[in-house]
C-alpha cells in the first residue's frame, strides 16, 4: 500500500513517462473537437458544458487537498497555487460562460464535443491537480528556498506573459466565428507570427508555472502541455493550409514563433 508520498512519486513519473505516446499518437490523430470533429468518438455533449466539466478537478480538488497540506496557512503556498487557480477558475468558468452565451444567441456555432474525449480530459485533470496541488501544499519547502521570490517574480512574468496572448487570442477566434459564415484566417498580433497564438500563450503560462514551483511536477506539467498542445497546432496549421492555400500567410509557423 502506497504512502502519500510514495503515490506522489509514482504519479509524477506516470505524468513523465506519458509525455511520449501522447505526441506520438498526436502526431498521427488529432483530437477529435474543433476543427477537428469528426464521428465515431460516441455521443457529444455541448462545449460549454465539455470545457467546464472537465477542467473542474482543477478547482474543486485542489481545494480539497490544500488544507491538508503542511504549508496550509502560509502566504507563499497561498501565492504560487494562485497562477494555476486563477488559469482554471478561467477555464471552468469564464470561458464555458462566453461559449455558452455566444451559442445560445446564434452568434456562433459549435459542433457537440465528444464526451470520451471530455472524460479523458477529466482524468487527466484529476491527476494533475493531485500533483499541483500536493506539491505547493505539502512538498515544496517555502521557507528553506532562499531563492523564491526570484523564482517566482521570474515565472509570474512568463506565467502573465502567456495568460495575456492566450486570453486574447481566445477572443480573437471567438470574434472570427461569430455570424455562422465559417471559419476566417485570423490576423493581428501574435497570429501574425503563429497559427496558434493560444496554445503558444497556453505553453508560456506553465513554463511560468514550471519556473515559479521549480518542481517535477510543475515540470511534467510542462512537458504534457507541449506533448499535447505541440502537435495539435501543427494539425491546424495543415489545416488552414489545407482550407485557405495561396491566401494563408507562408511565414506563419504553428505554434513557437520563428521556430515551429
Amino acid at each position: 500500500m502506497f504512502s502519500d508520498e510514495g503515490l506522489f512519486h509514482y504519479t509524477i513519473l506516470f505524468l513523465l513517462l506519458s509525455t511520449i505516446p501522447t505526441i506520438i499518437s498526436l502526431l498521427f490523430l488529432s483530437a477529435p473537437y474543433g476543427k477537428h470533429h469528426r464521428p465515431g468518438w460516441g455521443p457529444t455533449i455541448s462545449p460549454p458544458l465539455a470545457w467546464c466539466l472537465m477542467e473542474s478537478p482543477t478547482i474543486w480538488l485542489t481545494l480539497l487537498l490544500f488544507p491538508h497540506g503542511k504549508n496550509n496557512g502560509n502566504p507563499r503556498a497561498f501565492l504560487l497555487i494562485s497562477p494555476f487557480l486563477l488559469h482554471y477558475l478561467h477555464r471552468t468558468l469564464i470561458y464555458p460562460l462566453r461559449l455558452y452565451l455566444k451559442t445560445r444567441n446564434g452568434k456562433i456555432q459549435k459542433p457537440g464535443f465528444p464526451v470520451s474525449v471530455a472524460m479523458m480530459a477529466f482524468g487527466f485533470n484529476i491527476l494533475n491537480a493531485y500533483l499541483q496541488a500536493r506539491w505547493v501544499s505539502e512538498y515544496a519547502d517555502l521557507e528553506g528556498d532562499g531563492w523564491f521570490w526570484w523564482r517566482m517574480a521570474a515565472g509570474a512574468v512568463v506565467f502573465c506573459s502567456g495568460a495575456i496572448v492566450n486570453v486574447w487570442s481566445d477572443n480573437v477566434l471567438m470574434g472570427l466565428k461569430e455570424g455562422g459564415d465559417g471559419y476566417k484566417i485570423p490576423k493581428g498580433g501574435v497570429f501574425e507570427w503563429v497559427s496558434c497564438p493560444n496554445y503558444f500563450g497556453e505553453i508560456m503560462e506553465w513554463l511560468g508555472w514550471a519556473l515559479m514551483t521549480w518542481s517535477w511536477a510543475g515540470f511534467g506539467f510542462f512537458a504534457y502541455t507541449c506533448a499535447n498542445l505541440v502537435p495539435r497546432a501543427g494539425a491546424h496549421h495543415k489545416w488552414y493550409l489545407d482550407k485557405f492555400g495561396e491566401d494563408y500567410p507562408k511565414y506563419r509557423r504553428a505554434v513557437i514563433p520563428f521556430v515551429y
